[in-house]
């Protein structure tokens, strides 16, 4: 079974970067399909990005473009979220998914696809 930790989130001030870390125990995390998520209160889980076994990035969220990056080191088993000019609108907790691979796609935006996750890590942006 694969596990995912987050780690990085932080209270950060408008403007900043910031860059989390996910780190996975599995023997075969080279080969997982990683996805990071964001979902504030009241809100619906957002596909913020997704990445490729071999770090090509797959997705960017409108939301989120020209600010975010999505990077994996597979010898590490990590995968990075690299978030700058960061707004308060971007104030959520923050998921790590993965999944072995999709039938009919590279990635999916669908949370109820993905079969491993992360427990979450909160990035806050206030002032």
């Amino acid at each position: 079974q694969v596990q995912l930790v987050e780690s990085g989130g932080d209270l950060v001030q408008p403007g900043d970067p910031l860059t989390l870390s996910c780190t996975a125990s599995a023997r075969t995390f080279d080969m997982l399909v990683v996805a990071w998520f964001r979902q504030s209160p009241g809100s619906q889980r957002e596909l913020v990005a997704a990445i490729n076994w071999n770090g090509a990035t797959y997705h960017i969220g409108n939301s989120v473009k020209g600010r975010f990056a999505i990077s994996r080191d597979n010898a590490k088993k990590k995968s990075y979220p690299q978030m700058s000019s960061l707004e308060p609108e971007d104030t959520a907790s923050y998921y790590c998914a993965a999944d072995n691979g999709f039938s009919d796609s590279y990635y999916s935006t669908d949370p109820s696809k993905y079969t491993y996750w992360g427990q979450g890590t909160q990035v806050t942006v206030s002032s």
